[in-house]
């Protein structure tokens, strides 16, 4: 179920995620004390917008296309230890409900990675709609939530000899998204 939420300027219509101007990346912990950050590079989507003001959010996520621009740890998050995407290549996002929260908006819906599908929220700000340079309006958008790797099967252990892991349990997704209204 999709929810009638009215955003300011974003009219009627499928708005199209620019993949040129968007980044779909996350955040890691490493070795308890700092992060790793990375991104994917390939991945479609959209937003569309009925006459009476309900949305839906779809996403596609080409997973082997990861990279924390460290291509050896790349290989390795491709593998069955991790991501094992010749069996998962792909993720995917699709909306239950956007409801108005303070100045932005939850987005609520059913993420799959690894074969694995559960419910997230992300927590949305709306940064508005520009004309956009001669192909139409555009409108912008960031959000964030924080996901754990282990309730998508991806439960590599690699503890540290003092404690800790190697790799964090949370993994923080950031989107910054733009999205043009199509012809």
């Amino acid at each position: 179920m999709t929810a009638a939420v009215t955003v300011p300027q974003l009219t009627a219509g499928t708005w199209a995620i620019d993949p040129t101007h968007s980044t779909l990346g996350f955040t890691v912990r490493h070795l308890m004390v700092s992060k790793v950050r990375g991104r994917f590079q390939d991945f479609s989507g959209s937003i569309t917008v009925d006459d009476s003001g309900v949305t839906a959010i779809s996403a596609d996520i080409d997973v082997a296309s990861i990279t924390t621009d460290n291509a050896q740890r790349d290989g390795h998050l491709k593998t069955a230890d991790f991501f094992e995407v010749e069996k998962f290549p792909t993720a995917t996002f699709r909306s239950t409900s956007v409801t108005p929260k303070g100045d932005g908006y939850v987005l609520t819906g059913d993420f799959t990675l690894h074969g694995v599908t559960k419910p997230v929220e992300l927590t949305v700000e709306y940064n508005g709609v520009n004309a956009g340079m001669g192909n139409g309006p555009v409108a912008g958008f960031e959000a964030t939530t924080t996901i754990n790797r282990r309730d998508f099967g991806i439960s590599i252990d690699m503890p540290l000899e003092g404690g800790g892991a190697v790799v964090g349990d949370k993994i923080t997704l950031n989107l910054d998204i733009e999205a043009g209204l199509q012809a």
